[in-house]
């Protein structure tokens, strides 16, 4: 089941993250598994095919055939900001179209997407009629009904154990008694609201506005004051800017400072930014206070700073949160642009964040001696995007005990706060009750506490679930709209679900769905299915398939060089009950796969492409299957089988190439030897030992893998540490099983890297290698050291060698270790033959 899952899984392109930019990590190892048990189980393959394709619609489906509809869920999600859900839709409808005609027929149905080919038998509508049969599977637009911010969702599987089922149900029993305590109205609560009420309105009355002096910006661009006591800013918008407002307050013992960011009709979609969207993002916000002399008003550059000890918003970004850029030092208040971060912004591409928004900083002492104090305040924008600057601010000052009361409220439960009583609607009521019973109300502080750990206990319980289709309920016949020149945007005539006039019909007795598509593909009719599937076997036998452009079996493709041998294995494996094992079977034990894979002068003459079969085949092992053969040459390999992806040991650095901050943490224990198979695979940054050995990202469907020779292929062999790794636990398991005689280890270690004995030359070869190095290692110790056991500073692996009791220990050690590793590089080595 490893072994063939391997190649399926490229046709099914499956991966663990969505692709495209953003690339966030998905859960889809269930189908994996789905796919490794199908093959060990010998699944007869039109099985394996409905249930892949359409194992939802099965009557009674149970949940394996759920988890195998995943084949089709192994599409790309664009998840990027600004994306159309509706044409992110349409890219995975397409996608599913290709891949399945692909898979199953050999053609390259997607080359009628945008128009029809003048002597091609498969039509632009054939191909819409085709895509019909997808269009009808479940799928939701999650977020603000806008563009910019709505995303596609299609159905997810949880499947927990019988005792995760179990905890969940007593979760969420307690955790729906406890809403419903919060959600019951009590004269008490609504007291204490009313007082609450009443506490935020008068924290709010207790900011004043500070009276601006002068305003000016060092990037170019137009502050101007207005009556409110507002700062609006125009003109240039420039990279980098600070905006610097002097301004004076008579007010004493300041706690807090506010800055309120406002929308205006002037700013790009009314902002509060300055970016096309109203974005902003503020860097620095510094603060220099001294009592207003003529002096200080004439020599504002000496004016001592101010501290703050925290910082609160009523909104920001993710990685953008106002709380943690408060850098806390005597001599500055500057809340600076950290390492973690990018500064205090928002995202303003949501429509419903296009308000007014507001960030407190509480001072470290409070400020103000009464009479009048003058204020230097610099708002900085650096992040170095431009246009990112606010469009229009108002500073203000309080002396509350609590000068983050208000700020905690958020922006719209502040806006109706600011409604009468009598004025408000029946929702707005609703809507503030809700708000301080499950955030504010003391009495019932326990309650929320207890809410927040049962929602932790739920969370934790880490339920796995997996991508699935389902499909809408409807009583139509699939249909879509025929896109012209393929444009999702252009819609032209009305089609319904159909297959292409060129092959047989869809049975009447057979649903116009993905089900009765399934049933056609493996339809006894069908003069391509099981042709397709026989040759893609025979490509993994002997490396070429019959017909060699596996992925085309039409006009473009390649002939077959073996016609009649191709339709006799596709009746036979019809015959046979589409049982895979069997036809696995019949090849492996035929005299041509059997036969020598020598090549003699005369068969090289007569067929040096070997497409006549005159020899055995002779080709690269897979990527995946060169590292298994090192892990199990080593001793190292794990036996166990399905599970999670694996994170085996890779170059430092490589995951921090891709847009997101996703963080690869190395696997424990036997976990880093399992087999290439279970190897997480992230789309925008495959694991680099497989790259280098012609893997495919999985981003499409890919049906053979063209393989390549680079010397990034030896080099990775030779120095990856999970090769090398692997060589010095071949090395302790040589040392250990075959005894102190140097022959016997050669010949052992020979043996477990090329599955046959040395001849006499090798093994002399063998042992002058070894000799040579263990010479070599006796005259640099430290080196000796380090490459028998690995640096002093990095941690012991699993396949270290235990370290020995003296240098001339290390040398040999080192030196067998180094032996191991030419081994482990033969060309026969990682050769099938």
């Amino acid at each position: 089941g490893e072994r063939w899952a391997r190649p399926w899984l490229d046709l099914a392109r499956y991966a663990d993250t969505n692709g495209y930019e953003k690339d966030r990590r998905r859960s889809a190892w269930k189908y994996r598994d789905w796919v490794i048990n199908a093959f060990n189980q010998d699944m007869p393959f039109d099985r394996f095919t409905i249930e892949q394709i359409a194992g939802d619609m099965i009557p009674n489906a149970t949940t394996e055939q759920r988890i195998a509809t995943g084949f089709h869920r192994n599409a790309m999600l664009n998840e990027e900001g600004g994306v159309d859900p509706e044409e992110t839709r349409w890219e995975t409808l397409v996608d599913r179209v290709s891949t399945t005609a692909t898979v199953w027929l050999g053609t390259t149905l997607a080359c009628a997407q945008c128009h029809n080919h003048k002597y091609d038998p498969l039509t632009q509508k054939e191909f819409y009629r085709f895509l019909a049969f997808f269009n009808n599977a479940e799928y939701e637009l999650v977020g603000p009904a806008n563009v910019s911010e709505q995303k596609l969702s299609e159905p997810k599987l949880e499947l927990p154990t019988q005792e995760q089922a179990a905890r969940r149900r007593e979760l969420e029993a307690e955790i729906g008694k406890l809403k419903a305590i919060i959600e019951s109205p009590s004269s008490e609560l609504e007291a204490g609201q009313a007082a609450w009420e009443r506490e935020v309105t008068r924290a709010e009355n207790d900011w004043i506005t500070l009276d601006t002096i002068d305003v000016s910006s060092t990037g170019g661009s137009t502050l101007t004051k207005s009556a409110d006591k507002t700062i609006l800013v125009t003109g240039e918008n420039p990279e980098k800017d600070t905006y610097v407002v002097t301004a004076k307050t008579n007010l004493q013992n300041i706690t807090g400072l506010r800055l309120e960011v406002l929308t205006d009709p002037k700013l790009p979609q009314n902002g509060p930014g300055r970016d096309p969207y109203g974005n902003f993002i503020l860097t620095g916000f510094e603060v220099e206070a001294a009592p207003l002399t003529a002096d200080s008003a004439k020599d504002t550059q000496q004016l001592p700073s101010l501290a703050f000890t925290d910082a609160v918003a009523d909104d920001a970004q993710r990685g953008l949160e106002v709380k943690n850029l408060v850098k806390r030092e005597a001599k500055t208040s500057e809340v600076y642009l950290a390492k973690e971060s990018k500064g205090w912004g928002i995202d303003a591409t949501k429509e419903n964040s296009r308000i007014n928004r507001q960030a407190v900083f509480v001072a470290e002492k409070p400020f103000g001696t009464g009479t009048e104090t003058l204020l230097k305040i610099k708002l900085k924008h650096e992040a170095g995007y431009i246009g990112q600057g606010i469009g229009r601010f108002r500073l203000s000052v309080t002396t509350a005990q609590n000068p983050t009361s208000v700020v905690n409220v958020v922006a719209p439960l502040r806006f109706i706060l600011a409604i009468p009583i009598v004025h408000r609607t029946e929702q707005q009521k609703k809507d503030l009750a809700t708000y301080y019973r499950s955030t504010t109300s003391p009495q019932l502080k326990a309650t929320r506490d207890r809410l927040v750990e049962l929602r932790k206990s739920l969370d934790k319980l880490g339920i796995v679930s997996s991508l699935v289709m389902q499909e809408r309920s409807s009583y139509e016949r699939p249909s879509t709209y025929l896109r012209i020149r393929g444009s999702y945007t252009a819609k032209g005539e009305q089609v319904f679900a159909g297959v292409p006039e060129a092959l047989h019909p869809l049975s009447e007795n057979q649903p116009a769905n993905r089900l009765g598509l399934a049933r056609w593909l493996v339809d006894e009719n069908n003069p391509l299915t099981a042709r397709v599937a026989v040759n893609q076997f025979w490509e993994q036998f002997f490396g070429r398939g019959i017909v060699e452009t596996s992925e085309d079996f039409g006009t473009q493709g390649q002939r077959p060089t073996h016609p009649e041998l191709l339709d006799w294995l596709a009746t036979e494996f019809v015959r046979e009950g589409w049982s895979m094992k069997k036809l696995h079977r019949l090849v492996v034990t035929s005299a041509t796969y059997r036969q020598s894979a020598k090549a003699t002068p005369t068969l090289l003459e007569r067929d040096p492409y070997n497409r006549l079969l005159a020899r055995g085949p002779r080709f690269r092992l897979e990527a995946e299957m060169i590292r298994d053969m090192a892990l199990a040459a080593s001793g190292q390999l794990s036996r166990k089988i399905g599970g999670p992806s694996v994170f085996p040991s890779q170059p430092e650095g490589v995951w921090s190439i891709p847009y997101n901050d996703d963080q690869w943490r190395m696997s424990e224990g036997e976990d880093r030897f399992r087999r290439g198979l279970y190897t997480f695979i992230r789309r925008t940054s495959p694991y680099p030992g497989l790259t280098n050995f012609d893997a495919p990202s999985r981003e499409f469907c890919t049906v053979r893998r063209v393989r390549t020779n680079t010397p990034l292929q030896a080099l990775t062999t030779l120095n990856d540490l999970a090769y090398f790794d692997a060589a010095r636990s071949l090395a302790k398991r040589i040392m250990t099983e075959a005894g102190a005689d140097e022959r016997a280890r050669a010949v052992l270690g020979f043996r477990l890297c090329v599955s046959r004995r040395p001849k006499a030359e090798e093994l002399d070869q063998i042992i002058a290698l070894y000799n040579e190095q263990r010479a070599r290692f006796k005259q640099s110790p430290e080196a000796a050291r380090k490459v028998a056991h690995g640096p002093e500073t990095t941690e012991k692996t699993d396949g270290d060698v235990a370290p020995s009791p003296t240098e001339g220990d290390a040398a040999e050690t080192a030196a067998w270790v180094m032996t191991a590793n030419i081994l482990l590089n033969l060309d026969e080595t990682i050769t099938k033959e």
